[in-house]
């Protein structure tokens, strides 16, 4: 494990500085939810995802949902990392011709399961996908990545009871908790109370952690895979815009792009 998560750490490094200059170049993103979404991206794809970047589309595979999908630089880096994308795409980032939309599309970038933008639809596509699985007797899984604020979105609820319902065992929903959205403060717009108590109650198993964490991720994706009962939900408690200091905890990162300046005071730091 330890030599795993020492990788990971590396890949998730890469990451944020792929990140970071795929925002600047295109002169536009969401750096703040991507870079408190890396860690988790990076210990999921590096230690337990079963995919194949040569066949993107193989059959056997693993699915991950990213429905925060305002978030997919995120994605793309973690896909260049794992080889469905080269580093020389970054600049396609938001280009009309490259392979790296603005929002995923799985009709146009390898290794991207789901087209998402609109929120609250992810935790659907994996119910589905994760029924189909189990119809089909195979033991494939299905990763979901939430942002806090898309809870809002009364969708995502009612998924959670679907999830239960079925005990779908192969669901594994992220809730990437950095507390803050678009508008300001999560609990200003609108708070999500006891969260843990909440999908407890909806008959979720329910994990809550620190999403920058290692150890704990790893832990986490564990014993969501041993759990049997019926699917789980991982609350990662992150912070937006982790790994830069001028941008941690600061709501107006959530879709501002770095200026040159920036982009290289920020490299400095994750160097």
């Amino acid at each position: 494990m330890e030599q795993a998560l020492q990788e990971a750490k590396a890949v998730a490094k890469n990451m944020r500085k792929n990140i970071l200059v795929m925002t600047n170049r295109a002169k536009g993103g969401h750096p703040g939810g991507c870079l408190s979404a890396t860690d988790i991206l990076a210990v999921l794809y590096k230690c337990y995802m079963r995919v194949d970047p040569k066949n993107p589309r193989w059959p056997g595979r693993d699915y991950f949902f990213l429905s925060k999908g305002h978030a997919v630089p995120a994605h793309y880096a973690v896909l260049i990392e794992t080889g469905f994308l080269s580093k020389d795409e970054l600049k396609d980032f938001r280009e009309i011709e490259g392979r790296l939309p603005a929002y995923p599309s799985c009709e146009i970038t390898p290794g991207i399961d789901m087209s998402s933008g609109s929120l609250g639809q992810g935790l659907s596509v994996a119910n589905g996908t994760a029924l189909a699985a189990k119809l089909n007797g195979t033991d494939q899984r299905a990763y979901v990545m939430l942002g806090d604020g898309e809870l809002h979105e009364g969708q995502v609820w009612e998924a959670m009871m679907t999830a239960a319902h079925f005990k779908l065992n192969n669901v594994c929903a992220i809730v990437d908790y950095n507390k803050l959205q678009l508008d300001g403060s999560l609990d200003e717009v609108k708070t999500l109370g006891d969260l843990r108590a909440k999908w407890d109650s909806f008959g979720w198993h329910t994990i809550e952690i620190d999403g920058h964490d290692y150890e704990q991720i790893y832990n986490a994706f564990a014993e969501a895979i041993a759990f049997k009962d019926g699917p789980t939900a991982i609350i990662a408690h992150t912070i937006k815009g982790k790994g830069v200091s001028f941008m941690e905890d600061e709501v107006g990162w959530h879709a501002a792009a770095p200026s040159d300046e920036q982009l290289q005071i920020a490299l400095k730091e994750l160097s």
